[in-house]
């Protein structure tokens, strides 16, 4: 079998504390479009937040009523400064479930 992406060694490039946000939420799948677009100004808060490196949230290409989530900063106090009080009660009252988790990395390696 051929690899897609040919393995080679892996190396730290530096020391960091760095936290992953990752998961995935379900909302009813006619209700996931419209959940998805009350997030945009969200995303683009978030992204312009000091410490933020990455934030997305995504449909799922399998489940319909799924939503795929991604976060990635610096480190705990920008991400709580972000956080506030989480979602409202509108967003809260759509989703059905949630596995999402939260990722402390001490190092980066780039592939």
């Amino acid at each position: 079998m051929t690899e897609v992406y040919p393995r080679r060694a892996l190396t730290p490039t530096e020391e960091v504390s760095m936290i992953i946000v990752a998961g995935s939420l379900n909302v009813a799948p006619e209700h996931r479009s419209a959940y998805l677009d009350h997030c945009r100004e969200v995303i683009s808060s978030a992204r312009s937040t000091p410490g933020c490196l990455d934030f997305h949230l995504s449909a799922d290409p399998l489940e319909a009523g799924r939503i795929n989530v991604y976060e990635r900063w610096r480190g705990r106090t920008e991400l709580d400064t972000f956080r506030g009080s989480g979602t409202d009660d509108e967003q809260n009252a759509q989703i059905l479930g949630a596995d999402v988790r939260e990722y402390i990395c001490d190092r980066e390696i780039r592939l």
